[in-house]
C-alpha cells in the first residue's frame, strides 16, 4: 500500500485536515528560504494538536546534526528528511538517533548509485532538480529513474504531485511512498482541504489497481512454475 505524506504544514487547521482525511505522515519544513518554512517554536505547538502515533518527519537543509538532532527530540519527529548536499557521515550521525529520509533531486547525470553512500537512510526520497532550489519546485521528477529505483529500495515519490496525476505516477513507478506540497496548496504554505482530500483518494484508487496488478501478476508465476 502506498501511503501519503502532506509536507509543508504550517499551521494546525491543515495539519488536523491531512490527519483527518487519511495521511500518513505531515512533514515541517524547516529550510528558512522555502515559502513553507514553520519556525520550530510553531511546529512544536502544532505537534501537540497531532495523534502521537502519526509520523511527524522534519525536513532539514544543510543543517549540522548537533542541530537537527534535539530538534528532532524535542518534537518527538518520527524521521528527519535531510533534503540538501548532506554528506554520508552527517546522514549517519542523525541515523544512530533517529530515522533518516535522504532526499535526491533528480537531474541529468543523476545516477542510483549514490544511494550507496547513505545506506544508514530507511528511505530515499526522489525530488525534481532545479537550479538554485531545494525541493517544492513543482516540477515533476523522472519517473522512469524513479520506478528503476522502487525495484531495489523504499522510494518517496516527490516532485509535482497532484490529485491529477499521482494515480499515475503510482502505478508507473510503485513506490514506497508519495510526498505532496505545492500540489495540493491555494497558496505557498497554505493547504486546499478539497485538493488534499481529492489527492488522497487518487492514491487510494491507486493502491485498489495495485492490488488487482499484484494479484494478475501472481496468478501469471503461478501458471508458469
Amino acid at each position: 500500500m502506498v501511503r501519503v505524506k502532506i509536507c509543508g504544514i504550517t499551521n494546525a487547521r491543515d495539519a488536523r485536515s491531512a490527519i483527518d482525511l487519511g495521511a500518513a505522515a505531515l512533514g515541517f519544513n524547516f529550510y528558512e528560504k522555502s515559502p513553507r518554512a514553520v519556525a520550530p517554536a510553531e511546529a512544536w505547538q502544532i505537534r501537540q494538536t497531532m495523534p502521537k502515533d502519526l509520523q511527524a518527519v522534519g525536513v532539514f537543509v544543510n543543517w549540522d546534526p548537533g542541530a537537527v538532532l534535539p530538534l528532532a527530540t524535542a518534537l518527538k519527529l518520527s524521521a528527519v528528511q535531510l533534503h540538501g548536499d548532506e554528506l554520508p557521515g552527517d546522514a549517519a550521525t542523525c541515523a544512530r538517533t533517529v530515522a533518516v529520509i535522504k532526499a535526491f533531486r533528480v537531474g541529468n547525470g543523476f545516477s542510483l548509485a549514490a544511494f550507496g553512500k547513505f545506506r544508514c537512510a530507511s528511505w530515499f526520497l526522489l525530488d525534481a532538480a532545479r537550479a538554485g532550489q531545494y525541493g517544492g519546485t513543482g516540477h515533476t521528477t523522472n519517473w522512469d529513474v524513479a520506478r528503476k529505483a522502487a525495484l531495489k529500495h523504499p522510494i518517496i515519490l516527490a516532485g509535482g504531485l497532484s490529485p491529477e496525476n499521482v494515480t499515475e505516477a503510482i502505478l508507473a513507478v510503485r513506490p514506497y511512498a508519495v510526498d505532496v506540497a505545492s500540489g495540493v496548496e491555494s497558496k505557498p504554505g497554505k493547504k486546499d482541504h478539497g485538493k488534499m482530500r481529492e489527492f488522497i483518494r487518487e492514491v487510494e484508487r491507486a493502491n485498489r489497481e495495485l492490488g488487482k496488478q499484484k494479484n494478475k501478476e501472481a496468478k501469471n508465476n503461478e501458471v508458469t512454475k
